[in-house]
């Protein structure tokens, strides 16, 4: 375990030697080619920041709104249907659009039904198994100027749906409900 702490330590600092070290040995102006990355980095930013606020605003929206409570009553029948509890819901839709909104929900599952309970452990695998799905497509489409996504939306959200059922699956045959 020492030994993997230790690792752990020098990754990022060897990874970056190597980076220079390659850098020099091709003669590449290491100081020019960072300058010009941290520009167009900021021009990323620049471009993606409308939109980055705007997912902000709508998963504020759903969750102060009642929004998310509406969405979650209206799927009901659904979840029932699939087994899926109705405590994971609001996770499963703040999920698609923002990561920090879900761990917020994921904490308050943490605090009423408990990390090790059947809930929380199920929201944890969830979390792995799932993506922000709106947030990607729009700051990834967006900064590469892609317009026609075709099947991206369905493809990413049957994906996504396919996440929330592989956890309940997984947390319910490894530890039982």
């Amino acid at each position: 375990m020492n030994v993997l702490l230790l690792a752990s330590d020098f990754v990022i600092p060897v990874t970056v030697l190597c980076i220079v070290l390659f850098g020099a040995a091709k003669r590449v102006n290491l100081y020019e080619t960072f300058l010009e990355g941290v520009k167009e980095g900021l021009r990323t930013v620049v471009e993606i920041l409308p939109t980055l606020i705007g997912l902000l605003v709508a998963v504020e929206v759903l969750r102060s709104g009642g929004l998310l409570d509406i969405l979650t009553f209206l799927l009901r029948p659904l979840e029932a249907l699939l087994g899926i509890p109705a405590e994971l819901v609001p996770l499963t839709l703040v999920r698609l659009v923002s990561s920090s909104a879900a761990v917020g929900l994921l904490t308050d599952i943490f605090a009423n039904f408990g990390a090790d309970s059947f809930l929380g452990r199920t929201a944890s695998v969830m979390m792995c198994c799932t993506e922000t799905v709106f947030y990607t497509m729009s700051l990834y489409f967006l900064s590469i100027k892609v317009t026609k996504t075709r099947h991206t939306l369905f493809c990413a959200l049957l994906a996504n749906f396919s996440g929330v059922l592989a956890a309940l699956f997984l947390v319910s045959h490894v530890f039982g409900k």
